[in-house]
C-alpha cells in the first residue's frame, strides 16, 4: 500500500498543489515557513480523517477561504483507492471512500495506517497526562473501531455525569438517583476501555524496549507503564468512593479519563532526568513500536512521516534509521528537511528509488524531480 498522488486545496498555508509520489521514499525540502509540515499533516489527513497538529478542525482552513478539500490516490495491490476529505465553514466534515460518503469517520480508521514522527512529539514528555491519553487512544483506534465506539459512549456519559454533579452544587439538590443511573452505564465502558488499554500495553512494551535499544544503542534502562486507578479497583467502586468528591469538585475524579503513560529511565521520570538525546531517543522508539505494532495487527505496512527529522537526531542516526526501509521494515516513507543536499546524500546511501521535492510558496514553482539512477 502506498499514496500515488495528493491534491490539496485550500489546507493552511497550502492554495492549490498536487504532487506525484515514489512508492519507497519521498523528501520534501525547502526553507522554513513554506508549508512541508502542512503537506506531511495533509497526508495524515487521508488516514486519520483529521489533523495531526491542530485540533480545531476550521483553524485547517486556508486565511480568507471556505473550504479545505484534500484527495489522495492510494494503491494496494494493484487496485487504485481515492480518499477525499472536505471541511466547509458550517457544515460537517466529509470523508469519502471511492465517492462513498463514510457515515463514521472511526470505520475508515486502519485502512490507511500512518505513523508521523516531529518535533511536536517533546509534548508527549512535556504535557499533561491528556496528551499522553490521546496518543495511547489515537495507536488502539487504528487496529480497534470498538474502542472509538467505546471512547466516544464513555465520553458522552462523563459530560452528561459532569453536568449533573454541576447543577446539584449550584442548586443544592441531590439527585442520588439519576447519578446512580449515568454510573451504571459508565462503569462497564470505562472498564471495557481499560481492559482494551492494559492488553494493547502487553504487546507495547517489549516492543518499545525493543525499539530503544535499537535507536539509542545503550544498554540503559528505559521502562513504560500503564498507569490506572483501575489496576487496583473497578471503575464502579471508585465511583462510588468517590462520590462526595465528585460533588465537592463537581467533577468525576476518577475514571479511565485519569489514566497515564508514566515514562522513566533508570527508575526515574524522564522528562527531569533524561538528556535531550535520551528524550528524542524515547519519543522514537514510542513510534517505531506503533509502526511495528500496527503492521503486525493489520497486516500491512504503514506510511512513515518523518518531519524534520535532522532535529531530533544526528546525521547517522537519521540514516541507521532511513535504513530500516531497506532491511524491508517500513514500506513508503516520506521526510522534511531544510537541506536538501543533507536530506540526498542519507537517502542515496539506501539505494531505493526515492523523489526529491523542492516545496515553494507558489504551486506553479513547485520543482518535483525523480531520481532517474533507479
Amino acid at each position: 500500500m502506498f499514496l500515488k498522488k495528493i491534491t490539496i486545496l485550500n489546507y493552511k498555508n497550502i492554495s492549490d498543489k498536487t504532487f506525484h509520489f515514489s512508492a519507497t521514499i519521498n523528501c520534501f525540502t525547502g526553507n522554513n515557513g513554506i508549508g512541508k509540515t502542512n503537506l506531511l499533516d495533509a497526508i495524515y489527513h487521508l488516514a486519520m480523517g483529521k489533523s495531526y497538529f491542530s485540533s480545531n478542525a476550521l483553524q485547517n482552513i486556508r486565511h480568507n477561504e471556505e473550504f479545505y478539500l484534500i484527495e489522495g490516490l492510494f494503491e494496494s495491490e494493484q487496485r487504485q483507492e481515492q480518499i477525499v476529505c472536505s471541511l466547509k465553514k458550517g457544515q460537517k466534515k466529509v470523508l469519502k471512500h471511492n465517492g462513498k460518503a463514510y457515515e463514521r469517520i472511526a470505520d475508515h480508521l486502519g485502512k490507511y495506517p500512518m505513523v508521523l514522527i516531529s518535533p511536536a512529539d517533546r509534548d508527549l514528555i512535556t504535557e499533561g497526562s491528556e496528551t499522553r491519553r490521546k496518543f495511547l487512544d489515537s495507536v488502539i483506534a487504528q487496529t480497534d473501531r470498538e474502542y472509538v465506539e467505546l471512547l466516544l459512549r464513555y465520553n458522552r456519559l462523563l459530560l452528561q455525569r459532569n453536568t449533573l454533579l454541576k447543577q446539584m452544587a449550584e442548586t443544592g439538590i441531590t439527585t442520588t438517583e439519576t447519578l446512580s443511573i449515568y454510573d451504571q452505564q459508565l462503569a462497564p465502558i470505562g472498564q471495557l476501555i481499560y481492559q482494551k488499554r492494559s492488553d494493547f500495553m502487553q504487546l507495547y512494551q517489549p516492543q518499545f524496549s525493543k525499539q530503544y535499544s535499537y535507536i539509542a544503542g545503550k544498554a540503559e534502562a528505559v521502562s513504560l507503564h500503564y498507569h490506572s486507578a483501575l489496576h487496583h479497583n473497578s471503575l464502579a467502586a471508585l465511583l462510588r468512593e468517590n462520590y462526595s468528591k465528585d460533588l465537592s469538585a463537581q467533577y468525576t475524579t476518577a475514571g479511565i479519563h485519569k489514566d497515564d503513560l508514566l515514562f522513566e529511565i533508570e527508575g526515574y521520570p524522564i522528562k527531569k532526568y533524561g538528556s535531550q538525546g535520551q528524550q528524542k531517543s524515547f519519543l522514537i522508539a514510542l513510534k517505531l513500536s506503533q509502526y511495528e505494532l500496527l503492521k503486525q495487527q493489520l497486516q500491512k505496512k504503514p506510511i512513515v512521516l518523518l518531519d524534520d527529522i535532522f532535529d531530533k537526531l544526528d546525521d547517522s542516526r537519521v540514516t541507521q534509521l532511513v535504513q530500516l526501509v531497506t532491511q524491508g521494515h517500513f514500506g513508503q516513507l516520506f521526510i522534511t528537511d531544510t537541506h536538501k543536499d543533507r536530506t540526498e546524500a542519507v537517502v542515496q546511501q539506501i539505494g531505493l528509488p526515492y523523489e526529491m521535492i523542492e516545496v515553494r510558496c507558489e504551486p506553479q514553482e513547485r520543482q518535483q524531480r525523480t531520481n532517474s539512477k533507479y
